[in-house]
């Protein structure tokens, strides 16, 4: 395939795409139907059966699975969802969406950047509605304690499990585990769609829900009226257009198959830098000590004893070692359309302030990976 123009030697992700991809593609615009239709519907298939889930829908993004998932759960004003701060802004949006009040929780630790279940349990009220958790990295939250504090407290779980297809936890794969599961296919996650997502849930009452509200609330859809499956249609809810199209679908159903392999490749670069970092007293190495089996989405890494500007300095010279990196994340709870009164989280603004997302894919040499240890460990002595 041909190479896109950089100024990295080592980008932060690398799509892992090839001519079967290219072929997907070419075999859905023959078949002349290109918006959702028989390929979405084989996606959601091996998808739920992938992760041994009873119902799987496709949608145009996590974002859109998000808001169907607290519509579905009939959350609405007046309405509160404990959240994490560290996580991309779109777990948040979602709760404003339907008109609910995210309430902000702190991560656990600098090891452990996932939503902390005692933060949880310290900010349920009686408006609290659900919880979302955002499983970081692709590494689990702590979800038998979550699940405790939600069924003491007869709240909804949602799981944005964007970065972990394919994870698991104690037997079970992310998403699974709660009321219902989110996933991403945005271009730099594991499933690579360009955009996209899925909803899933083992209720059927969620699935139908999500599948009428998925497409403005109509009874049957263009493709079951183009195979004579109906002529017309009711609208039943108010709904929304957040079906994924066929083309799209395609690309999922080959990275869908390409998966395993990939975040076993994963596993070793995750493992080559460990062996390499370890030793260096001045970082934080999240989940370090985690053995089970993850999508290692990202790899991130938070200063010790740091702050944001050395932070900062340290991606610089990395730049200039022609390695990128990212943020995994900013605190939303920090960003001016969610500074709600007083919020403070010190573990979650700490890492937010030291954090460095390195370069992950499955496809990353070993000398990169020593490359860019290096030249890590010179931008911070």
């Amino acid at each position: 395939m041909p190479e896109i123009d950089s100024p990295y030697k080592i980008p932060l992700f690398d799509l892992n795409y090839d001519s079967a991809e290219e072929e997907a593609v070419l075999q859905t615009l023959r078949s002349r139907w290109i918006s959702m239709g028989p390929r979405a519907a084989e996606l959601e298939t091996k998808f739920a059966a992938a992760l041994d889930v009873k119902h799987a829908l496709t949608v145009t993004n996590c974002t859109a699975a998000l808001h169907l998932a607290l519509r579905v759960l009939d959350i609405g004003p007046g309405d509160e969802v404990i959240v994490p701060s560290l996580t991309f802004v779109a777990t948040v949006n979602a709760v404003c969406y339907v008109g609910a009040t995210p309430v902000f929780a702190d991560i656990t630790s600098h090891s452990d950047l996932n939503i902390d279940p005692a933060a949880i349990e310290s900010l349920v009220t009686s408006r609290t509605k659900a919880i979302i958790v955002m499983h970081y990295g692709g590494f689990p939250c702590a979800m038998d304690e979550i699940t405790r504090v939600a069924r003491e407290h007869h709240l909804s779980i949602v799981e944005d499990a964007c970065h972990g297809p394919l994870s698991e936890y104690q037997g079970r794969k992310l998403g699974t585990i709660g009321d219902i599961g989110c996933f991403s296919f945005f271009s730099n996650k594991n499933i690579s769609t360009g955009e996209g997502g899925m909803f899933v849930t083992n209720r059927l009452e969620y699935h139908r829900r999500a599948h009428l509200l998925r497409s403005h609330g109509m009874t049957t859809l263009s493709y079951e009226r183009s195979r004579g499956h109906a002529t017309t249609y009711d609208v039943v809810d108010i709904g929304y257009n957040y079906r994924l199209d066929d083309i799209r679908a395609a690309l999922g159903l080959v990275q869908l198959q390409k998966l395993r392999t990939d975040l076993e490749r994963r596993a070793r670069v995750r493992e080559r830098y460990l062996e390499r970092l370890r030793h260096l007293d001045r970082l934080f190495i999240p989940f370090a000590d985690h053995h089970g089996f993850v999508s290692n989405y990202i790899f991130p890494v938070v200063l010790r004893d740091g702050r944001a500007v050395r932070r900062d300095a340290v991606r610089e010279q990395l730049q200039n070692d022609g390695i990128q990196t990212s943020l995994h994340y900013p605190a939303v709870h920090r960003f001016s359309i969610h500074r709600t009164g007083v919020v403070r989280l010190p573990s979650t603004e700490y890492v937010a302030d030291n954090v460095i997302t390195l370069p992950m894919y499955g496809a990353l040499a070993p000398d990169a990976i020593d490359y860019i240890t290096e030249r890590l460990q010179a931008a911070l002595s």
